[in-house]
C-alpha cells in the first residue's frame, strides 16, 4: 500500500530511516540466479528509464491546480501535441511485468532492470487506482521472479545532478528509496543496490562528484551507471576496455577519496539500441577478457527510455521476446547488474576493477599542487584563463565553503528555495514525517525536475514558478 500523508509522498527521512532502507550486505541475486557463471563466455543487461514530471496542472488556474502527473494532463487532453500517446506510455510502464511472466512461464530466462523517477511512481499511484503499480508489485515482491527483475534507485523528482545544489542531491537520492519502500516494502528496497543518473549526468567539479559519491554510498548503492563519453581514465585518456568492470574514483580538493563500482554504458542514448536489443547482439560478437590474470567475462549495458518512441513502442516487445527466446543460462547470457558483478567479485575485488574519473577532470589535478579546501576551485580558474571554453557543466555549491553566505541576490529562483530549506530546517529538529515538512521537502524537489529547465519557456517555466511560490509559502508553516 503506498503510504500517503495529506495526500503527499513518502519521501521524508531520517538518518535511521536511510540506515533501515539499505540494502542488504550479502548477495541477494547471484544467489538466486539460475546462470551458469562458469560457462558464460559474455553477458547483457538493459535498463529500462522511465519518468514523467509532476506538474500543477489539474485545472486551468495555475494557482488553484493540485500537482498532478503530466501523464494524467495528457490522458485529459489527448487533442494537444504528441498526448494521444499517453495511453500507450501507461501501458508501456505496466507491460515489462506482463512479459516478464509470460517469459517465464514458457520457460525462458529473461533479465531487465527498471528505472523509475519518483515523479512517475507517485503519478501511477494517482492514475486508475494504482493499476500499474499493482501490476509491477507482482514482480517486484514475488520471490519466482526477483532473479529477472532489478530496480535501480535515482534522482526522485529526475533533477540532473550537475545542476542540482549539493545540499540537496542527498535528500533525492535518500527521498527516493523511502518512497520505493512505502509502494514496494522493506525487502524490496533493500534489494536495489545500482543507481542510474537522470540524463547519465556525472558532475565533473571533484568536490562536487565527491559529494554526490558519498550520499550514494551512505544511502546503501554497491553501483552506477555512467556514461562511456563522460569520463575518462585518470590519465585522461579514453576508456579502452567499456564491458569490464570499473570504479568511479571521486576525490575532492582537501584529497578525500570516495569510491564506487561503475558499470560503463557505451554509445548514445538513442532508444533504438535497446528497441532493438543492441546489447545482446553486441555481446554476442564478444568473449573472455584478460584482465588482472583472470579471464572476465564481459558485460554490455545500455540504457533508454522505457516508453518514448515508435521503436520502443512498438518494436521492442517483439524483438525482447525474441532475444530471450534464444538465450539460456550459459554462453552469451543476460544478466542484471548486481547479478553480474556479484558473480565478478567472486574472483575480484573492486579494488581490481579499472579506476576512472569524469571526463576533464585531469587538467584540474594537473594543476593542483596541494590538497586544500578550494584547491580545486583555483585550478579551475587558471585552467579558464588559458581556456575559455572549459566548462564544467557542474552544480555551484561545494563543501569547502558556505553556499548559502553571499549567494542570495545571484541564485536563481530554483537555487533560493533550496537555500532558504536549508537555512530555516538544518538547525532545526523537525520531525521528517511531519506534513509540513514533507510538503516543503516535496516543493523542494520538484523544483529541480529537470523538466522544467529542458522543455523550454513558456507553460513549463510557469509550472516550475508556481512550484516555487508554493515551496515558499510551504516553508513559512514548517
Amino acid at each position: 500500500m503506498l503510504d500517503l500523508v495529506n495526500g503527499l509522498p513518502n519521501i521524508s527521512f531520517s538518518e535511521k530511516d536511510i540506515e533501515r532502507l539499505s540494502p542488504h550486505k550479502k548477495p541477494a541475486f547471484s544467489n538466486i540466479s539460475n546462470i551458469a557463471f562458469d560457462k558464460v563466455i559474455s553477458s547483457f543487461g538493459i535498463v529500462l528509464h522511465m519518468h514523467q514530471p509532476t506538474i500543477p496542472a489539474a485545472s486551468a488556474d495555475l494557482g488553484k491546480a493540485a500537482l498532478i502527473s503530466n501523464l494524467q494532463y495528457m490522458m485529459e487532453h489527448p487533442d494537444i501535441g504528441d498526448n494521444h500517446n499517453a495511453v500507450v506510455f501507461l501501458e508501456c510502464y505496466s507491460r515489462m511485468s506482463d512479459i516478464i511472466r509470460e517469459l517465464v512461464k514458457e520457460g525462458a530466462n529473461p533479465r531487465v532492470m527498471l528505472d523509475y523517477s519518483g515523479n512517475l511512481l507517485w503519478g501511477l499511484a494517482q492514475i486508475e487506482d494504482g493499476r500499474v503499480l499493482d501490476n509491477l508489485r507482482l514482480v517486484t515482491t514475488e520471490k519466482k521472479y526477483q532473479r529477472y527483475v532489478e530496480w535501480t534507485g535515482t534522482m526522485w523528482s529526475h533533477a540532473v545532478v550537475s545542476s542540482t545544489p549539493v545540499p540537496d542531491i542527498k535528500l533525492h537520492i535518500a527521498a527516493w528509496r523511502e518512497h520505493f519502500a512505502s509502494i514496494f516494502g522493506l525487502e524490496a528496497v533493500k534489494r536495489v543496490q545500482g543507481f542510474s543518473p537522470p540524463e547519465m549526468h556525472l558532475p565533473i567539479h571533484p568536490d562536487v562528484c565527491f559529494e554526490y559519491v558519498k550520499a550514494l554510498k551512505e544511502c546503501g548503492y554497491e553501483w552506477i551507471v555512467v556514461q562511456e563519453h563522460t569520463v575518462e581514465n585518470l590519465d585522461g585518456s579514453g576508456i579502452k576496455r567499456p564491458h569490464l568492470p570499473h570504479v568511479l574514483v571521486a576525490k575532492n580538493s582537501k584529497g578525500e577519496v570516495q569510491k564506487i563500482t561503475a558499470l560503463v554504458k557505451t554509445q548514445g542514448s538513442d532508444s533504438k539500441l535497446i528497441g532493438q536489443m543492441q546489447p545482446y547482439y553486441e555481446a554476442k560478437s564478444c568473449g573472455l577478457e584478460e584482465y588482472a590474470g583472470k579471464k572476465i567475462v564481459p558485460y554490455v549495458i545500455q540504457v533508454g527510455d522505457g516508453e518514448n518512441g515508435g521503436v520502443m513502442m512498438n518494436e521492442f516487445p517483439p524483438a525482447y521476446k525474441k532475444a530471450f527466446a534464444e538465450i539460456s543460462t550459459q554462453g552469451v547470457v543476460g544478466m542484471n547488474g548486481s547479478e553480474y558483478l556479484e558473480f565478478v567479485k567472486t574472483g575480484l575485488d573492486e579494488k581490481d576493477f579499472i579506476p576512472l574519473q569524469p571526463v576533464s577532470q585531469h587538467r584540474i589535478w594537473q594543476i593542483v599542487d596541494d590538497y586544500r579546501p578550494g584547491a580545486c576551485d583555483q585550478a579551475i580558474e587558471k585552467i579558464k584563463e588559458k581556456d575559455q571554453n572549459y566548462n564544467l557543466d557542474k552544480a555551484s555549491w561545494t563543501n569547502d565553503r558556505s553556499w548559502v553566505q553571499g549567494y542570495e541576490d545571484v541564485l536563481d529562483p530554483m537555487h533560493k528555495l533550496s537555500v532558504e530549506f536549508h537555512k530555516k530546517l538544518d538547525s532545526k529538529k523537525v520531525d521528517p514525517k511531519d506534513p509540513a515538512y514533507r510538503q516543503a521537502l516535496l516543493y523542494l524537489l520538484l523544483s529541480q525536475t529537470s523538466c522544467f529547465r529542458y522543455w523550454g519557456e513558456g507553460a513549463w517555466t510557469d509550472y516550475a514558478k508556481e512550484i516555487i511560490k508554493r515551496g515558499m509559502e510551504a516553508l513559512a508553516s514548517v
